[in-house]
């Protein structure tokens, strides 16, 4: 099993208050411009909503972590996406260190199903499913 330095539990809570934020968005009405969709321009993933703190506070969580526990959601991110495998962990953590170019709660919440990732990612890494996680916590 990869040893992850980020505590497991808190994973699987972040995973539930991303989908939550992201089942939330999804309702978000986007303007009709009246114009081309294919060239129109592609509104953010997640939308800053007035009085709603939920984005803000999963950021505060992403941020609120040092640079190789945020590596480590990247790569998680990565791997339950199906970039790589289980056995090349070490090289992904590597990778998404050197490759951070923008804040990491932005790239991640840049991914819509960056929750589902995480929890393919952790069950992938023999920490469970997240039905486990959740009776856990």
């Amino acid at each position: 099993m990869t040893e992850l330095t980020v505590n497991p539990a808190f994973l699987r809570m972040l995973v539930l208050k991303v989908r939550a934020l992201m089942a939330k968005e999804e309702g978000v009405v986007t303007p009709d411009t009246g114009g081309n969709p294919t060239d129109d321009q592609v509104p953010e993933t997640l939308q800053d909503i007035p009085d709603d703190l939920s984005r803000e506070e999963v950021i505060q969580e992403i941020d609120g972590l040092n640079q190789s526990q945020q590596a480590e959601l990247v790569a998680l991110l990565w791997i339950g996406r199906g970039d790589a495998e289980p056995e090349e962990w070490a090289e992904m953590l590597k990778l998404a260190e050197e490759r951070r170019e923008v804040p990491t709660s932005q790239y991640l919440l840049d991914h819509p199903l960056v929750a589902d990732y995480w929890a393919d990612a952790l069950d992938k890494l023999g920490y469970g499913s997240m039905v486990e996680g959740v009776q856990e916590i």
